[in-house]
């Protein structure tokens, strides 16, 4: 966590803004959850910590993350943002169910080398990327039945 919350210094100092407690203790609140959260969710539970910090500063600092490199923004079809740590993970995939909501994250190597070959093809230099595949799980599917 040390090194995140240096990554945040230097990001939040570069940009000419002022590093404040509030948006560390949301950076290491977030950082404790192992999951996708919206800003709403992660705000519910800074409050639990800290009830002075309001919607808008943990909206403001998940941006602030995100641009970071810290975070990684995705929505589900939903139209919710859900920020999902990025710093130190590996890089996955979701599939996601268009019936239930349910996600889960996946890693395929070879889509992965496929993606890679296929950029070097054309000649171009990837920057990041994501592949969502929506579709309907399994227990979704059962119940269609």
């Amino acid at each position: 966590m040390k090194k995140e919350i240096e990554i945040l210094e230097d990001f939040i100092a570069g940009k000419g803004l002022r590093y404040t407690p509030q948006r560390e203790e949301i950076l290491k609140i977030f950082l404790s959850v192992e999951r996708h959260l919206s800003a709403d969710e992660l705000h519910k539970i800074v409050k639990r910590k800290n009830p002075n910090i309001g919607y808008v500063t943990v909206y403001r600092t998940m941006k602030l993350l995100a641009e970071a490199g810290l975070c990684n923004e995705a929505d589900f079809g939903d139209g919710i943002a859900r920020y999902e740590h990025l710093y130190g993970h590996e890089h996955h995939d979701h599939l996601i169910c268009t019936g239930c909501g349910k996600y889960e994250e996946v890693m395929k190597p070879e889509i992965e080398r496929l993606q890679d070959e296929l950029a070097k093809e054309r000649g171009f230099i990837p920057m990041k990327h994501k592949l969502q595949i929506f579709g309907i799980c399994g227990k979704c599917a059962k119940k269609k039945r």
